[in-house]
């Protein structure tokens, strides 16, 4: 296994560790962390593994972290709804 995948493995665990554990804010700091670390790693493995690999990781990835992705869906529908991104 590459160093890109074994990184993405690790990254889910992290966040699954993450997810168990109680957090006075959601967990938002930490998808923030998780997000800033995750997205490099996606084009890591796109770069090592091809489009479709680098497909399935940010598929897991949004999988894990579907919030953030659920409130950028909404902001991107309300911004396009009203004619501008602010």
């Amino acid at each position: 296994m590459s160093t890109s995948l074994i990184l993405a493995c690790f990254w889910a665990v992290i966040a699954n560790v993450v997810a168990m554990t109680p957090s006075s804010d959601n967990h938002w700091r930490s998808a923030y962390g998780l997000v800033a670390v995750g997205i490099p790693l996606v084009g890591y493995v796109t770069a090592q593994h091809g489009p479709l690999a680098g497909v399935l990781v940010l598929a897991a990835g949004c999988s894990i972290l579907r919030w953030p992705v659920v409130h950028l869906g909404r902001y991107l529908g309300r911004s396009l709804r009203r004619g501008r991104l602010e």
